[in-house]
């Protein structure tokens, strides 16, 4: 019974910590999420791969990439101005953070207009004390269809 007790407690108090380190660790993934949309949009190659994991595995509806076709695209790739909303982060664990959010995005990307409001997430994992992003995926949002119902 003493086990029982001892092991109720350390569950509790574990579950304490986790929740009051979690706001500020959700910032954290936020404002990371956040500077590495500033580093592509500012074309900063550099800066944009110390944020990724070289093992980064990104998904879109034109193909599966990796980190270093994600470099390449920036020079196809103008972007105006984005605005990124509606954050929801999640930690299935201490090492692991999923971000959810809406990216407002003014842009040309090989030349075609990609402007638009696009759902988008984020796998962010801590590998020597740092969060770095390990995936990431988009997905543009279409206007509900106006055709009646068959």
């Amino acid at each position: 019974m003493k086990k029982l007790i001892t092991y109720i407690m350390t569950a509790l108090l574990a579950t304490i910590a986790i929740s009051f380190a979690a706001p500020d660790d959700k910032e954290a993934i936020i404002s990371k999420e956040k500077a590495a949309w500033q580093a592509f949009k500012d074309k900063k190659a550099d800066e944009f791969k110390k944020l990724l994991s070289a093992d980064l595995v990104t998904v879109y509806s034109n193909g599966m990439h990796n980190l270093q076709q994600e470099v390449d695209s920036m020079s196809k790739t103008e972007m105006k101005s984005f605005d990124l909303s509606d954050f929801n982060v999640v930690f299935p664990n201490k090492k692991t953070a999923i971000i959810t959010y809406k990216a407002k995005i003014e842009a040309t990307a090989d030349g075609k207009d990609v402007s638009g409001t696009y759902n988008a997430g984020s796998v962010w994992h801590t590998a020597n004390g740092q969060w770095v992003g390990i995936f990431h995926t988009d997905s543009k949002v279409t206007a509900p269809s106006t055709s009646p119902a068959g």
